[in-house]
């Protein structure tokens, strides 16, 4: 069974993904920190983020243990992501990673936003989770807080705002829920109604399969 969740920023996707993974027993790839990963591989090397060459050898070089999830979720590499992710080319050379993810036999979870679009187009289920941009700002904040970051919430809600912008409009995979996705809209949902949710769309996806 694979399950692709997607959304944008701060939507919920990434927490509800770890805990339906969990509550199934399934491997889970949060494929945002991929390209997390190669900005940040970016950012170290000096490398100006808009040069599209060098993100494709930063994305080539990765491998799942390079995924820190703590070192990669702070503000300034989720912009660089967000540039790297336009790329063409940086999301072809990301895509077979991804897809060996989802081919394990036991199935998998992965979360992103283009995973019931584009990599795995033919999922058993597809969730694209989604909030008002307040709403996700004020959880983005928090998140910020927790880690003793700044948090500034009118920065934090432009940023998103710029990223839900470029991730819907950039020509290569663009941010959208797949024509089969279950919409799940999290603005008023704390995370246990949320996941209870994506598991009864699961469940009925299953029984409909």
């Amino acid at each position: 069974m694979i399950i692709a969740i997607d959304g944008p920023a701060a939507s919920g996707k990434g927490t509800i993904a770890r805990r339906v993974a969990a509550y199934y027993g399934l491997p889970h790839l949060d494929t945002g920190l991929l390209y997390r990963a190669t900005a940040a591989a970016m950012l170290a090397a000096s490398h100006d983020l808009y040069d599209e060459q060098a993100a494709v050898a930063a994305a080539k070089s990765l491998g799942l243990a390079d995924l820190d999830d703590q070192f990669l979720r702070t503000r300034e590499v989720g912009e660089a992501a967000s540039i790297v992710a336009a790329m063409p080319n940086v999301r072809s050379a990301l895509l077979d990673t991804q897809r060996a993810f989802a081919s394990r036999p036991e199935g998998a979870v992965l979360d992103g936003r283009d995973i019931g679009t584009v990599v795995c187009p033919h999922a058993t289920v597809k969730i694209f989770v989604t909030a008002s941009a307040a709403a996700r700002a004020q959880r983005r904040a928090l998140e910020f807080a927790s880690r003793r970051e700044k948090a500034d919430y009118a920065v934090i809600l432009a940023d998103i705002e710029r990223r839900d912008a470029r991730d819907s409009l950039r020509a290569a995979a663009p941010l959208r829920p797949a024509e089969d996705a279950a919409v799940l809209d999290t603005t008023a949902l704390g995370i246990e109604a949320a996941v209870a949710q994506a598991v009864r769309i699961i469940e009925a996806a299953r029984i409909g399969a």
